[in-house]
């Protein structure tokens, strides 16, 4: 049966609903972007330029939009953290339904508040996990329906967060002061990380949580005595400090633009010399010596979890490592699974007590295998797949085995807020409801 593609008004137009709506462009029989919400006259611009819909569909925030007669099925909302409550909620009430970027709370009552209005209006409201869309996650987690492990007993996972995203988003950019975004960086990183574990734990719940962490490198008093205040104004170590902002993003202009550029939105075909000027400006949060922003959010963290199995789980976060890298292993009654995610394979090993064996090991290169290759670009592959699965969970289709409602999602965001006040407290145990 043909069906009309899904209407959908873009909340908040930046980098992760743009990545999302690209579907529109890409498959237009499953979604059409039809408006967009954003302070920003610029970006409501490149929106009506990219999707073809008339100024009349450019509102200039999501109260304006909820004031006006409804005219689209679902809402992409691609909002900062600390804006989700306050766009989700009228616009819930409206009558739309939602496809919403995480962590789409940045704390308990605001989750709360979100889901109960979600239930009250009976609204479709998917949760942007993408990690569960990558080919290496949802390899894995297919394993685990299939029982090839048996019954899990214990899940790790680690994530390596790299020293120019720790420094782009965790220090300098918009993830690194709590006061100002809202989020802790476990809440805000590795919400992800979170929730794959709880997915992959999905047939079991967490009763009790607790953590340490802290900020241990980005000081003022880890600054060189005679360090500037701005890499590139006054700082003589400019050209051989790892983090001057000469060396990440001037030397790589391309690998943060989205964040790092983007007060050079009105220029088309921005220079180097126009991205130099702009980390010189007193404004430009990227120019600043990384040893003296006003970061608060810890940049590590290690969390351990108890379920109702009687399994456990633990998660490492380590920010400024050479390299990004994220890791998971598992381990069954039956077997294990464990892999990297950035090198896209993982590995099966089972019990084996034949003679001569000990275990069976499969690996599983989805680099090589064809059929579950990230195809589709972002985080792994992730990114289009679930965007097409939100299409799909909108027109009340089979969906696939990494949907996300909002009801699903609230476990993992639950194990953050709980592991941040664990932390809090100098590691003390927190329980779950």
């Amino acid at each position: 049966m043909n069906q009309q593609p899904v209407s959908a008004i873009i909340v908040g137009a930046g980098h992760r609903a743009f990545v999302y709506s690209k579907l529109a462009l890409n498959a237009p029989d499953k979604l059409k972007i039809v408006g967009v919400a954003d302070p920003d006259p610029i970006r409501r611009k490149k929106a009506m330029e990219t999707f073809g819909f008339s100024e009349n569909a450019c509102f200039e925030n999501a109260d304006a939009l909820a004031a006006a007669p409804k005219f689209a099925d679902a809402i992409i909302n691609g909002t900062m953290d600390q804006q989700h409550l306050q766009t989700a909620i009228p616009l819930l009430n409206k009558g739309y339904d939602m496809l919403l970027e995480k962590p789409f709370a940045v704390c308990r009552e605001d989750m709360e508040q979100i889901v109960c209005c979600a239930g009250k209006n009976h609204s479709k409201v998917m949760i942007c996990h993408v990690l569960r869309y990558t080919p290496f996650y949802y390899g894995i987690k297919q394993r685990i329906v299939n029982g090839e492990i048996g019954d899990i007993i214990n899940i790790q996972t680690i994530e390596n967060v790299s020293y120019h995203h720790l420094s782009t988003s965790y220090v300098r950019g918009k993830w690194a002061n709590s006061d100002k975004c809202g989020t802790s960086m476990l809440l805000a990183k590795c919400c992800h990380d979170l929730d794959i574990m709880m997915w992959m734990m999905s047939e079991t719940k967490p009763v009790a949580v607790s953590s340490f962490g802290g900020r241990y490198q980005f000081r003022p008093e880890n600054a060189p005595a005679d360090a500037g205040t701005r890499c590139l104004v006054d700082c003589p170590h400019v050209n051989t400090c790892l983090f001057s902002a000469k060396r990440l993003y001037l030397d790589h202009p391309d690998r943060w633009a989205f964040y790092v550029w983007d007060a050079l939105e009105d220029i088309e075909n921005p220079t180097l010399a126009d991205k130099e000027a702009l980390l010189k400006r007193e404004d430009c949060p990227y120019g600043r010596c990384i040893y003296q922003c006003d970061n608060n959010v810890v940049d590590h963290q290690s969390v351990l979890l108890q379920f109702a199995s009687g399994a456990t789980g633990t998660h490492n976060m380590t920010g400024g490592s050479s390299a990004p890298l994220r890791r998971i292993h598992i381990i069954g009654t039956r077997g294990e699974i464990y892999g990297n995610f950035e090198e896209s394979k993982f590995y099966v090993s089972k019990i084996d007590p034949a003679p001569g064996k000990e275990c069976d090991i499969e690996e599983v290169d989805l680099n090589v295998t064809g059929d579950m290759v990230g195809a589709y670009g972002g985080h792994g592959g992730g990114d289009e797949r679930l965007a097409e699965d939100f299409v799909r969970f909108i027109r009340g289709e089979e969906t696939s085995l990494a949907c996300t409602s909002i009801f699903d999602s609230t476990a993992g965001h639950l194990a953050v807020y709980l592991a941040d006040a664990s932390r809090e407290h100098g590691g003390a145990v927190q329980l779950f409801d």
